[in-house]
């Protein structure tokens, strides 16, 4: 299973940054309200996202039952991702997902079941963690872009 989320990773790190390019500055940058993020800010949450998980896989492999929470708003407010040249933050959100993909390869198979707090009832094991993460970029990438 995780070979396949793996391949999934590396695959959308190949077909999204095109995509991604594509789309006008100023849809990109487009608020709908005031409460709504913009595509720019999606995609600024995938690279928080990413941030908070890179640290989760490493964390976890090492430290006992890591609680690692984050506010995606704050984050996303403080990060002023609308404000960043796009084309920045599609190069940066590709090579972040290329750089997880590979660290996730070589992490030894049997820390997979080691577990972490997210802030929900109950911990997650890494491997959870994992498949979760490509479970919820490739939902907002799907705001972003019509992909198969």
């Amino acid at each position: 299973m995780l070979q396949k989320t793996i391949n999934r990773l590396q695959y959308l790190c190949e077909i999204i940054p095109p995509l991604l390019i594509e789309i006008p500055g100023k849809d990109f940058s487009f608020k709908p309200s005031e409460t709504k993020w913009s595509k720019k800010q999606i995609l600024g949450h995938l690279i928080d996202s990413a941030a908070n998980n890179h640290q989760r896989f490493v964390r976890i492999q090492f430290e006992d039952v890591p609680s690692i929470t984050y506010n995606q708003d704050n984050w996303n407010n403080h990060s002023y991702h609308n404000q960043v040249d796009s084309k920045y933050l599609i190069k940066f959100w590709e090579l972040y997902n290329l750089h997880l993909a590979e660290l996730i390869k070589l992490i030894p198979e049997k820390n997979f079941v080691r577990e972490c707090n997210v802030g929900k009832e109950q911990n997650v094991t890494l491997q959870w963690l994992v498949e979760d993460y490509v479970r919820h970029l490739e939902h907002h990438l799907r705001q972003l872009v019509n992909y198969n």
